[in-house]
């Protein structure tokens, strides 16, 4: 395995050089009888020439090469044999002597050794396609598929009180964090406790402060509002007192360590919390009212995972918290995994809530009074990917739910990561729906948690989606609606009611239509209602739901609360008893000719929808016209079967893709229409929607038409006003998430509902077709992680080559050849299984959730039950369509256009910096006769690094944590280069081109590793700055970090690795082809084990190191040593 140094007898004088296939060079000793020294930077091997006779000849170390042509160079006064070119340990540091006046000759190519600089054409060629790819992606994520913004600002006037006695007695985080009280001045500056509590967990850098616009907003609205109003204040309601903490701006996304610090401070908040309303001199709540038992939740961003956790920690206090909201909180995966820690915490703590739901009995889940909310901004969100806080693998639809801002009622607008704590509409929506909940009657200050569920649903869910419960059925008749036996407003059976204007008759009017006969499918038929008018007390239009009223003696109408009499004077008359639809109205954005966004200010539509079935105790749908004079407005309303306005495609994806979807519905067609794409389930593509119309024959028309989109897992709905073309972009299907607990994945695909105008007996035609740029943007939040580990494909690739070619010929190829040989060669192939292997894993990610892309899914599993493995998704791409295989070369593409760029960019500053040092230091000479040695390496003593070592060994032991001793290495291995670059400006032997490759190649493989550490560091760095200086209690393993401090010492001492010419080197291409794919396969899951695959080649490397010396400490030493003997006994400077 170890060739014998370069400095050894005549062992290798006068052995025949044996011929070496190479992929850069070709170098041909060739004596003064027929042989001499050819370097050709295409042909690529030894060869020895023999004479013209055939006879060998022996060559001498000590012979001069002979010139040939003017670009042939001569090294005068030899120092090296050829075995010292093929496998030199050591750094040669005499100059080499160049002579001109060499004749040409056309039968041999220019020699020339390969300039770190050279690039080839396929190269250029896949940079420049890299650098378009990447162009596009950044311009769609930045021009295309953008979300309006419609946030409004909230305005508050904060106040904080600091509970300074929350110290060290109760936590041991109190030099470190804070507890704060709010207050909105002008409002309530009583700094004693006096409501209901709520906690505020700010996210990754938050401030405490963010609270201010939710707690304002609680405040005002009690004020304003609940204090007035006598029912609200008997059911329960009081003041919301907020809490926030100070967490000095920690970072918790990429600190597992940090996260579970602020989950234990957390919980030992909540007990002092509680504690205050037991301190008659703190609280100043009413009498008779229960001591809290709990604390609400409010966590915004990893806030939210935080909150999460701390029902996981041992000094969680049971009940203590049964109400979690989150805002954008990435719950079903991190946002990054380049700390083991963080990683390892996630999964601990999913599994827990999963196992916790699982149970099959209540009183064996511990979870089972908790409800959890998640709401995210939509594709606003540029920090986190909205998908990441999707509900479904976490916990069942009976204890929470995920849903998109823009599916609020009355906020219907996307928010980015921060707007999401300020937005105005969006911020009352959050505070009714805790308002809804809270009933300071009870312990745990919140009502039971199925009633929860069912206040979160109603205020933050459309109402349209199938878990909406409609309250109807479970009212009893409140109205007695008399009417005339021979009343002309009886709608005939089909037909549908439109009125265009209120109050034309001059007084009160009921509209009747008749429920559909017996013998109807009632699962198909349903009945909706859509108007310009609220269905509220002061509104003209009033919906009701009438069954006969039988006059008969034992039957009293005094039990209605309500009376309506529309029969006039006229004996004979009908009355119905009646139910209001009020409760079950559903708001949706006006869509008129004069709007743009469904966020603007103005009066929103009312519409109502129920399904036949739910109907079924009734005999009439009555519509009543309460104005008593003309009031403008209008009112649709009729009885449709879902077979006539629900269109269901079966077109599949390519189809889809290719040539679009067209549709034309008629002119008979029903208000709302519902068209349902199965294919169209993934969030990486978008799309772009027209739909046209021709002019009203009917006269003007009521509203124009209003789009809504959606997928039913999560909830997430947009809706498109006055709409001719939009853009159609979904959090459906995508990459890495863990299947759902129920076993299903967006299981009816995109959905469109349209609501049209059908007086104005026009045909509507759609047209969907896919948009290409725009889908190219989706990369960005969904991949972005990808690009920290794929480009490591294409380096450890490029090092195999590197070794490869330098086992067989001695020649260290720079980093530029190697790539390029590598892109014509290896990673094509590594490409090719890895695109295979993407298939396969989307496939069988499929059979396991019986996903079928072009058609819906059918829950196969219980809903507490827990799927067998939410890691399947982790690999290669995550994606669970085999469509999207092609996805691994066009990474596979950009990540070589990045090393390209780095690698230059890497070169640029060696050479920059290396000008300047050899400016700055001059060359002292070697003798007295003029010759003068490279002084490139700084000269230190074995017992001065070995001091070095030593004490960066005992910081990280204890102190500091690895990443910040990898920093330093990536520095020193960086001064390594430049100091070797400038050696090989000095001595232009092969030996010192090979070093100087090496050393670079090393250090682009540790700058590519140094963003995986960088994160932590910064965590670090920051609690110092905070002056928490508690050591880590993770990340101090020595065996992480101290194979690359024996190598970079090592190189820093300018030893050359050895060569291996035994089947040991084959150990190199395993443990880079093991580094290759487990980049590519599991670098986005487990980044953080990548650092821990180049530790462990760094050691082995180290260990070849190790090897060419000796397994000795004497070895060790010879390696360590500043100073090395030469064959003529000259002591040469080791770098």
């Amino acid at each position: 395995m170890r060739r014998p140094p370069s400095g050894s007898n005549s062992e290798h004088s006068g052995s025949p050089i044996q011929q070496q296939s190479l992929d850069a060079f070709d170098l041909d000793f060739e004596s003064d009888v027929g042989s001499a020294l050819r370097i050709s930077g295409e042909v690529g091997r030894w060869d020895h020439a023999s004479q013209r006779g055939g006879a060998q000849k022996d060559r001498s170390p000590n012979l001069l090469a002979k010139p040939r042509s003017r670009e042939w160079k001569t090294f005068g006064a030899a120092t090296f044999s050829a075995d010292d070119a093929l496998s030199n340990s050591e750094i040669v540091f005499d100059k080499a002597k160049f002579d001109d006046g060499m004749a040409d000759t056309p039968k041999r190519p220019k020699n020339r050794l390969r300039s770190p600089w050279a690039i080839s054409f396929s190269t250029v060629a896949a940079t420049l396609l890299s650098a378009l790819l990447v162009i596009l992606i950044v311009q769609s994520f930045l021009t295309r598929q953008l979300d309006p913004k419609g946030c409004e600002l909230s305005y508050m006037r904060p106040a904080f009180a600091k509970y300074s006695d929350f110290d060290t007695e109760h936590t041991r985080f109190a030099s470190k964090y804070s507890l704060y009280l709010y207050r909105e001045g002008g409002i309530d500056e009583d700094t004693r406790v006096k409501g209901i509590p709520v906690l505020f967990i700010p996210g990754n850098a938050g401030s405490y402060k963010q609270v201010r616009p939710l707690a304002a907003e609680a405040a005002n609205y009690f004020h304003d509002v609940l204090r007035h109003d006598g029912n609200a204040l008997r059911n329960g309601k009081r003041t919301l007192d907020f809490f926030s903490v100070d967490f000095n701006e920690d970072i918790t996304a990429f600190h597992g360590q940090t996260l579970l610090d602020q989950a234990e401070y957390l919980n030992d908040a909540i007990s002092f919390i509680l504690s205050l309303y037991h301190d008659p001199n703190r609280s100043v709540r009413e009498t008779g009212l229960p001591d809290p038992s709990s604390v609400m939740i409010i966590g915004h961003s990893m806030g939210g995972v935080v909150a999460r956790t701390m029902l996981t920690m041992p000094n969680y206090q049971t009940s203590s918290i049964n109400t979690i909201v989150t805002l954008s909180a990435p719950h079903s995966r991190p946002p990054v995994s380049f700390d083991g820690e963080i990683v390892k915490t996630y999964s601990k703590v999913n599994s827990y809530w999963r196992s916790a739901h699982s149970q099959k009995w209540a009183n064996k889940n511990p979870l089972w009074h908790v409800t959890l909310v998640s709401i995210t901004g939509g594709a606003l969100d540029t920090m986190v990917p909205s998908e990441y806080a999707s509900l479904a693998s976490i916990v069942p639809e009976t204890h929470g739910f995920t849903v998109f801002t823009s599916s609020i009622p009355n906020v219907w607008t996307g928010m980015d990561h921060l707007a999401i704590m300020w937005c105005d509409q969006f911020r009352k929506s959050v505070i009714r729906a805790l308002y809804d909940v809270a009933d300071v009657r009870r312990p745990s200050q919140t009502q039971p948690r199925a009633e929860r569920m069912r206040i979160f649903r109603k205020r933050l869910l459309t109402g349209m989606e199938d878990v909406a419960e409609k309250l109807l059925p479970q009212e009893e008749p409140r109205t007695l609606l008399t009417l005339e036996d021979k009343s002309n407003a009886m709608v005939s059976q089909g037909e549908r009611l439109t009125l265009r204007e209120f109050g034309k008759a001059r007084k009160p009017r009921a509209h009747l239509l008749p429920m559909p006969p017996q013998g109807t499918n009632m699962e198909g038929t349903r009945f909706t209602l859509l108007s310009n008018q609220p269905l509220d007390a002061n509104s003209p239009l009033e919906v009701l739901f009438c069954s006969v009223f039988p006059l008969q003696a034992e039957q009293r109408a005094d039990v209605f609360s309500m009376n309506m009499d529309l029969s006039g004077d006229n004996t004979g008359s009908t009355r119905l008893a009646c139910k209001n639809g009020a409760s079950d109205a559903i708001l949706l954005p006006a869509s008129t000719r004069e709007s743009e966004y469904p966020f603007d200010r103005a009066p929103t539509f009312s519409y109502l929808q129920y399904d036949l079935e739910a109907l079924a105790e009734h005999q009439f749908v009555a519509v009543v016209d309460k104005a008593k004079e003309p009031t403008a407005g209008w009112v649709m309303a009729g009885f449709s079967a879902e077979s006539a306005s629900t269109i269901r495609t079966n077109i599949g994806l390519r189809t889809l893709l290719t040539s679009g979807l067209d549709l034309h519905m008629h002119s008979t067609r029903s208000m709302v229409n519902e068209i349902n794409i199965p294919a169209l389930y993934s969030g990486l593509l978008s799309y772009k929607i027209s739909i046209s119309k021709q002019g009203c024959e009917g006269g003007q028309e009521l509203f124009t038409p209003l789009l809504r989109q959606y997928v039913s897992e999560p909830y997430e709905s947009k809706f498109f006003v006055n709409v001719k073309e939009a853009d159609i972009n979904i959090h459906g299907v995508a990459p890495y998430m863990p299947p759902p607990l129920k076993g299903i994945s967006a299981a009816q695909g995109l959905s469109l509902q349209i609501w049209s105008d059908p007086t104005c007996h026009h045909t509507v035609s759609l047209s969907l077709k896919l948009d290409f740029i725009g889908s190219m943007g989706k990369l960005v939040m969904r991949y972005r992680t990808v690009f920290a580990a794929f480009p490591l494909v294409a380096v450890a690739l490029v090092l195999r080559k590197q070794f490869s070619v330098y086992d067989d010929t001695g020649i260290f190829m720079p980093f530029a050849e190697a790539l390029d040989h590598s892109l014509k060669t290896s990673l094509p192939v590594v490409v090719m299984i890895l695109s295979f292997l993407a298939m396969s894993l989307a496939n069988a990610s499929q059979k396991s959730q019986n996903v079928v892309p072009n058609r819906p899914l059918d829950a196969v599993r219980n809903a507490t039950e827990s799927a067998s493995d939410f890691t399947q998704n982790d690999l290669l791409l995550g994606s669970q369509d085999p469509f999207f295989w092609f996805l691994v070369p066009l990474f596979g593409l950009i990540s070589v256009g990045i090393c390209v760029l780095i690698n230059y960019a890497t070169l640029i500053i060696t050479h920059g910096l290396a000008f300047v040092y050899s400016r700055l230091w001059s060359i002292p000479p070697k003798n007295d006769d003029g010759k003068r040695t490279p002084t490139a390496f700084a000269v230190t003593s074995l017992r001065q690094r070995i001091i070095t070592t030593a004490f960066l060994v005992l910081l990280v032991s204890t102190v500091i944590p690895y990443q910040f001793a990898y920093m330093v290495l990536c520095i020193v291995q960086f001064a390594t280069s430049i100091r070797a670059l400038r050696l090989l400006w000095e001595t232009r032997a092969p030996a010192n081109h090979n070093f100087f490759n090496y050393t670079h190649t090393m250090l682009v493989l540790m700058v590519w590793v140094l963003p995986i550490n960088l994160p932590v560091l910064v965590v670090w760095v920051h609690n110092l700055a905070v002056h928490w200086l508690t050591p880590f209690s993770s990340h101090h393993n020595i065996l992480s970090v101290m194979p690359f401090i024996l190598l970079v010492e090592t190189l820093s001492t300018g030893r050359m690795i050895p060569r291996v010419t035994t089947r040991v080197r084959f150990v190199s291409n395993i443990l880079l082809i093991i580094l290759a794919l487990y980049a590519a396969v599991y670098g986005v899951s487990y980044a953080y084990l990548l650092h821990h695959l180049v530790n462990v080649f760094s050691a082995w490397l180290f260990g070849l190191h190790i090897a060419d010396s000796s397994f000795s400490f004497s070895g060790l030493s010879h390696i360590l040593d500043e100073r090395v003997e030469d064959g003529n006994n000259d002591i040469k400077k080791r770098p």
